[in-house]
C-alpha cells in the first residue's frame, strides 16, 4: 500500500517511465501467452515449444534490466534525512523499489492476459474476423494455471533483480587521490565475443539443426543463434572498459580543460552506462546481421509478428536502458555541476564536455558495432 501511495504522488515523467516497463511486461506476457497457446495447439511438437519458450527470454531479459534501470532513477526510493526516524531506511526503500516494479510488470500481465483472451474471443467473441484464431489455438482451452505461472515469471524476476541492484552495501572508501580503475571485465568481454564468432562460423559453415522462433525466422542452425547471444554477452561485459577507455582516450596527448573534465567524467560514468551501451551494441549488430541476411533473399515475410514483437521489445528495452542509464549518470553529478557553476564555468563548457563524451563512445561503438555485425553475418551470407 505505501508503494502504491508513493506512486500516487509521484512526478509524471517517473509515472511515465513505470508506465513504460508496464508496456515492456505486457508485450512480454503476450509473447509467453502466445507460446503456451502454441504448446497447446501443438502437443506433437515440444520440442519445438520448448525453443520457443527459450526465445522469449531475450525480452523477458531485456525487460528485467529496463525495470532495474528504472527502480534505480525512482526519486521516492533514494535515501534522504529523515527518513530513518519514521521507519524508511535503506532497507525499507529497497524493499519499496521492489514492490513498484513488481506492480509496474503485473499490471502490464494483467493487460497482457486480457488482449490475449480479447484475440481467442474468450471475452467478446473472436475480433478481427478470426484471424488470430489459429495462431492462438483459439479452438483449444487454455490452462489457467499454466497462464498465471507464465505471466508471474516477470513480476518476480524484476523485482529480485530490482531489489539486489538497490540493496543497501557498505564499500570501504578509495584512498584519497586515488585514480580511477579500469573495469576489469574487458578481457572477458572479448574473449566471449572471440567465443561467440568462432561458434557462429563453425556452425554456419557445418550446418546443423534449425531453432524455431515464434512467428518464421527459423532457418538458422541452433549454433549460429548460441553464438549470437555469446557475442552479446560479451559486449554487455566490455562494455564499461570501452567507455572507461574512451574516457582516457580524451584526456591523452596534452589535453586541456575541457577535455580533462569529459575525460574524467566519463571514466567515473564507465561502469554505469558501459554495460547498456554494450547491450545496446549487441542488439543492433544482430540486427543489422539479421536484415544483411534476410533482406534480398526471403523479404519481409521471413519476419513472423512475434518473431517482430520480441525483436522491438528487446530493441525498445534496451535503449530506454541506456538512457535511464544516462539520466542517472546526470542526477549522480548534480552536485559537480552545481559546484562547477558556482565557481564560475559557462554552461556552454558543460554542454561541449557533454557532446564530446557523446562523440567519443560514438567513435568507439559504432565502428565496433558495424564490425561485429558484418562478422556475425559472414557465415550466413558466405
Amino acid at each position: 500500500m505505501l508503494a502504491l501511495r508513493l506512486a500516487r504522488g509521484t512526478h509524471p515523467l517517473v509515472l511515465t517511465r513505470r508506465l513504460l516497463v508496464a508496456a515492456a511486461a505486457a508485450g512480454v506476457g503476450f509473447l509467453l501467452l502466445c507460446t503456451l497457446g502454441y504448446a497447446v495447439g501443438h502437443p506433437e511438437r515440444s520440442s519445438t515449444s520448448a525453443l520457443r519458450l527459450l526465445w522469449c527470454v531475450l525480452p523477458l531479459a531485456a525487460t528485467v534490466q529496463f525495470a532495474v534501470a528504472v527502480a534505480r532513477t525512482d526519486p521516492s526510493t533514494r535515501p534522504r534525512p529523515g527518513l530513518s526516524a519514521v521507519g524508511l531506511g535503506p532497507a525499507r526503500l529497497t524493499a519499496i523499489a521492489a514492490a513498484s516494479t513488481a506492480v509496474a510488470c503485473t499490471l502490464g500481465s494483467v493487460v497482457a492476459l486480457l488482449f490475449y483472451l480479447h484475440l481467442r474471443g474468450d471475452i467478446t467473441g473472436l475480433p478481427f474476423d478470426g484471424a488470430a484464431a489459429e495462431l492462438l489455438a483459439a479452438d483449444q482451452p487454455i490452462p489457467l494455471a499454466a497462464a498465471l505461472t507464465l505471466l508471474a515469471v516477470l513480476p518476480v524476476a524484476a523485482a529480485t533483480a530490482a531489489g539486489l541492484a538497490l540493496r543497501p552495501r557498505t564499500a570501504p572508501a578509495p584512498p584519497e587521490g586515488a585514480e580511477t580503475t579500469m573495469p576489469s571485465g574487458l578481457p572477458w568481454g572479448v574473449a566471449l565475443v572471440a567465443i561467440g564468432l568462432a561458434i557462429e562460423t563453425y556452425a554456419g559453415r557445418g550446418g546443423g539443426s534449425g531453432l524455431p522462433l515464434p512467428g518464421r525466422f527459423d532457418g538458422n542452425p541452433a549454433g549460429v543463434l548460441a553464438g549470437w547471444v555469446l557475442t552479446a554477452a560479451g559486449l554487455a561485459l566490455a562494455g564499461p572498459g570501452l567507455a572507461h577507455g574512451c574516457g582516457r582516450l580524451l584526456q591523452a596527448v596534452r589535453p586541456g580543460a575541457l577535455r580533462l573534465l569529459a575525460g574524467r567524467v566519463l571514466m567515473d560514468e564507465a561502469r554505469r552506462i558501459g554495460r547498456p551501451l554494450g547491450v545496446v551494441s549487441a542488439v543492433l549488430s544482430g540486427t543489422f546481421a539479421a536484415a544483411s541476411v534476410y533482406d534480398a533473399d526471403t523479404g519481409a515475410d521471413a519476419f513472423g509478428p512475434l518473431t517482430g514483437l520480441g525483436a522491438a521489445l528487446i530493441l525498445a528495452c534496451t535503449t530506454a536502458t541506456l538512457l535511464t542509464a544516462a539520466l542517472e549518470s546526470r542526477q549522480g553529478r548534480a552536485h559537480t555541476t552545481e559546484a562547477l557553476l558556482r565557481i564560475g564555468a559557462p554552461p556552454t563548457v558543460l554542454r561541449t564536455a557533454a557532446l564530446l563524451r557523446a562523440g567519443a563512445l560514438l567513435a568507439v561503438f559504432l565502428p565496433l558495432t558495424w564490425a561485429i555485425a558484418e562478422l556475425a553475418a559472414l557465415p550466413l551470407t558466405g
